[in-house]
């Protein structure tokens, strides 16, 4: 009982460790799953850096993005160092990411509430919002994965908190270290230290200015902005959220609800607020309206390869400050220090978003631990591929695989650790950003098409045009071939 007593007091007065726990529990409310969804792309470039001798075909789906970041390196590096399975290694990282979220969000409550009540009631407000969608984006403000948002995202907030108690050449490392992890994400952060800037009317401005013109005359390097036709612009069409002149009327109001709450952040001038408050909520409102404007823009169909800059996601950015700054005020008027209110908000909120990730992960752990293999088929297919294939095996299966019921867009190349023909669904992402990946992708993807019911001549003029020397196929595997796995649902076969 005294060593509980020894570690609560600990605790209490150790704002780490009281962070690390609630980033702990935020692990918990909003799970975690390998390789899903972006992480698709992301993971098996951390893992080929783990291990080269990994991904001998098809690494340029992956590939094209890792090579602008330093995040594969640094993540796959790291395994590589310690030893540890890199899967662990991959938790880890996502872990320390909402954990360093969490410690930029107090630094920046911190210059905006005097009351330290009203910094822990931020704290817990984002570490509970953490699966909320922003916008129309595709995005949620921390996914349940890793990916190089996940420490972009603290770096930008750390910027922003050094920026606003006048350390300006910590504002440009840390901006400096989003860039290198993320390129895109840290021209929002430079552009918006740019407008605080200027809201502040400081000489601060021209500090500024050059990094933000360096970073937008340099974006036509990265990507080839020419017009699109065939495959590359069918990808592009297919991802709905980069076109505003798509969204449904709910994602607009996703766009200005937070604007006008902002807006009467800084008209109202909170009680025990400081100026960096007024600050911030007076800067995301031009910021916000200038990137919508853009977006508005690039709707006219001449502009429609523009569209790749995605502009409305300097949203991620707004909806992170947004909930900072709106847990603070919560706590300051609401919840204060009562415990039953603390309780009566948080509990019901992180409930709703246990019942939210349940629903978007089906048939998935809520948790997916590190070397743990339960109740999922498909991942149990993916898991006997790593254990029992050889690393320079080359899979076929369906291209639509991440669409089908109870697959939850696991992604076969990071989960099973080897390489396979392109698919429809996240491949198809590179392809809108990387159009040069188009012929390759849609011939791939149609060698692949239909692969469930082939049949032996199938498979033989299959192996004709591409490397394939395993396939996973619907339970029971084709005939003519050897199946050394199967399970309810599915069957391992060697070409």
């Amino acid at each position: 009982m005294s060593s509980f007593k020894a570690a609560a007091s600990a605790l209490a007065r150790s704002p780490g460790l009281r962070l690390a726990a609630i980033a702990a529990l935020a692990v918990l409310v909003h799970g975690y799953h390998l390789g899903v969804d972006d992480s698709a792309i992301y993971v098996p470039a951390i893992k080929r850096v783990a291990d080269p001798n990994l991904y001998p075909f098809g690494a340029e789906f992956f590939m094209s993005h890792a090579h602008l970041s330093i995040f594969a390196e640094l993540v796959g590096g790291s395994a590589r160092l310690s030893r540890l399975p890199i899967d662990m290694v991959i938790f880890g990282w996502h872990v320390a990411s909402i954990f360093l979220l969490l410690v930029a969000a107090w630094q920046l409550l911190g210059c905006c509430f005097e009351n330290r009540r009203a910094r822990w009631s931020g704290v817990a407000l984002l570490a509970a919002t953490l699966s909320v969608p922003v916008a129309g984006t595709g995005l949620a403000i921390m996914d349940p994965y890793l990916t190089a948002r996940s420490l972009s995202t603290p770096a930008i907030l750390f910027a922003v908190a050094c920026y606003l108690s006048n350390r300006p050449r910590w504002a440009l490392a840390w901006l400096a270290a989003t860039a290198a992890l993320h390129p895109q994400m840290a021209v929002y952060g430079l552009l918006f230290i740019g407008c605080m800037a200027l809201v502040r009317r400081l000489p601060a401005a021209r500090e500024f200015s050059v990094p933000v013109f360096g970073a937008m005359t340099g974006l036509p390097f990265l990507l080839d902005f020419a017009p699109l036709h065939g495959p590359a612009r069918e990808c592009l069409l297919s991802r709905t959220f980069f076109f505003v002149s798509m969204w449904t009327w709910y994602q607009w109001v996703g766009v200005f609800a937070p604007m006008a709450l902002l807006w009467w952040f800084s008209a109202a001038r909170p009680r025990h607020t400081l100026p960096a408050f007024r600050v911030l909520a007076r800067t995301l409102i031009p910021f916000g309206l200038v990137f919508t404007a853009a977006a508005l823009m690039l709707a006219v169909p001449a502009l429609e390869s523009y569209n790749r800059l995605q502009p409305m996601r300097s949203f991620h950015l707004l909806y992170v400050i947004f909930f900072v700054l709106l847990g603070g005020l919560m706590g300051e008027y609401g919840i204060k220090t009562s415990a039953w209110r603390w309780v009566a908000l948080l509990v019901p909120l992180a409930l709703g978003m246990v019942l939210v990730q349940e629903s978007a992960f089906p048939a998935s752990e809520h948790v997916e631990w590190p070397g743990s293999d339960r109740g999922n088929t498909w991942i149990s297919a993916f898991l006997w591929i790593r254990n029992h294939t050889p690393k320079g095996a080359v899979f076929a299966l369906d291209p639509n695989y991440m669409t089908q019921p109870g697959e939850d867009t696991h992604g076969f190349r990071a989960v099973a650790e080897r390489s396979v023909l392109a698919d429809n669904v996240k491949d198809s992402g590179a392809v809108s950003l990387f159009p040069q990946l188009a012929k390759e992708w849609e011939n791939q993807v149609g060698a692949g098409r239909g692969l469930d019911h082939f049949q032996l001549q199938d498979f033989e003029r299959l192996a004709t045009r591409y490397p394939v020397t395993w396939i996973l196929t619907a339970r029971p595997g084709p005939q003519g071939l050897a199946c050394p796995y199967e399970n309810r649902d599915f069957a391992v076969c060697r070409m």
